[in-house]
């Protein structure tokens, strides 16, 4: 069990209860599946998911090798990440997504990410 100062525990619980509500009203199909972010203090992550067949269909992070990242947590990295993803999902042949934010503000580096997945090919 991962534990957190308590100042961050009020944080971390009201946007997991954020992300829940989200959830319920977004699902990924296998002719469009869920592009979900998860954004910790360090880095951040990207995964296309098919909810139905409860498959990861593509992934990437700014720990990944192939991005050769040194700083994860600014809005190049995010930016990097999303061309990234974009490129593999598109290698999948998945052109068409749902965006999950993941109970987080659509700012900073997750619109980072969002948009350099736009330019990179995808649609959501």
């Amino acid at each position: 069990m991962i534990r957190f100062r308590k100042a961050t525990e009020p944080t971390r619980v009201a946007r997991v209860k954020r992300h829940l509500r989200l959830r319920k009203k977004i699902l990924g199909k296998s002719e469009r599946p869920r592009l979900s972010i998860f954004r910790s203090e360090k880095h951040i992550y990207a995964q296309v998911i098919d909810d139905g067949a409860h498959k990861i269909l593509c992934q990437i992070s700014t720990l990944s090798k192939e991005l050769k990242i040194k700083k994860g947590y600014n809005i190049e990295a995010a930016t990097k990440v999303g061309d990234a993803i974009a490129k593999k999902a598109l290698a999948n042949k998945i052109n068409r997504v749902v965006f999950d934010v993941g109970g987080y503000k659509y700012h900073g580096r997750i619109k980072a990410l969002a948009e350099a997945a736009r330019k990179g090919g995808l649609q959501f």
